[in-house]
């Protein structure tokens, strides 16, 4: 199904949490979109600092806002699925409190979602945003969107991918980050939206729903965001750790089904002791994938092993400049 209005309106929906010093330049980069009929939905899930003010100035200069304030603090997976209860759009994007949209990444990912469907013919599509990422050191990373080749990756196996890093030859795999989402608001809806309970990777647990439905994803190729490199409480190995483990124990049916939830289980940890710098319990942990998921493991590790090495390296040498 393709719209027959020429600009449907897209919901902008913008989180924002304690981000009172970056929250008016994700502000004025949707206000500054090229799209001609948007409405910014801003969810302040409990800010303890003046990020509230700072949102409530700018309404009286951008008539599209909108402010919803939590009473409670939810986190990203409940201020998410408020904004996108409160969606009056027929396409729903998310910005994040700390980054920065390019004027013209809502016409670009609605003309990759329409056109795609009228292609194939679907409407289970989720279109996300290539972007760069940009640390506090001068460090910048590029962020490859999924999907942004011709072959789009679709269906379970993106769930496989995202669970337990299976990948199928000549597919285009990359980042599935909400901050760079967007889709037709029903199709969020009609997969269940946004889990409460996740606190990080929320963005993790509505593609692998939207993968087991069957879904499409397609990506732009254009970098159309920024990524400001943030840290806070809830960005801790330990936090990241609960999250990636509550993913597993959602999804542990399926993975039992498909003999991998022990490798599910286990890699998050090697990440996490990889960060605290604890070597041998990485080696203990390498060596309990080795002994269940030898050729898988091994593919594993010389495929993401050198890349985060790599990514660590240049890290370092931009904080010594």
């Amino acid at each position: 199904m393709t719209t027959n209005v020429p600009h449907p309106l897209i919901t902008i929906g913008l989180t924002c949490f304690n981000a009172a010093d970056t929250i008016e330049r994700a502000i004025r980069s949707a206000a500054r979109q090229t799209w001609p009929n948007t409405e910014i939905v801003i969810v302040d899930d409990c800010s303890t600092d003046s990020s509230v003010a700072v949102v409530r100035a700018l309404r009286a200069a951008i008539p599209a806002i909108r402010v919803i304030e939590h009473a409670t603090n939810l986190g990203p997976g409940g201020a998410r699925q408020t904004i996108l209860d409160n969606a009056a759009g027929e396409f729903l994007a998310f910005f994040d409190d700390d980054d920065e949209s390019i004027p013209s990444r809502l016409a670009s990912q609605y003309a990759r979602v329409v056109e795609y469907e009228r292609a194939h013919g679907i409407t289970l599509v989720a279109c996300y945003a290539s972007g760069t990422r940009r640390y506090s050191n001068g460090y910048e990373m590029p962020l490859h969107a999924i999907g942004q080749d011709d072959i789009v990756p679709r269906g379970a196996a993106v769930a496989d991918y995202i669970l337990h890093y299976a990948k199928r030859p000549g597919w285009c795999y990359g980042g599935t980050p909400t901050c760079s989402l967007m889709a037709r608001t029903s199709v969020m809806r009609d997969v269940g939206g946004f889990d409460a309970c996740f606190r990080r990777i929320e963005d993790l647990d509505f593609a692998v729903r939207l993968a087991l439905a069957g879904g499409h994803f397609v990506g732009c190729s254009e970098a159309l965001f920024i990524q400001y490199s943030t840290g806070g409480m809830d960005k801790t190995p330990e936090v990241n750790l609960a999250a990636e483990q509550l993913l597993v124990e959602k999804h542990k049916r399926y993975l039992l089904d498909s003999g991998y939830y022990a490798y599910a289980r286990l890699w998050p940890l090697l990440r996490f002791y990889h960060f605290q710098r604890q070597p041998l319990a990485v080696m203990f942990v390498v060596l309990r994938l080795l002994s269940q998921y030898p050729l898988k493991t091994i593919r594993h590790l010389l495929t993401t092993g050198p890349k985060r090495l790599m990514h660590e390296n240049r890290m370092r040498r931009c904080s010594c400049d």
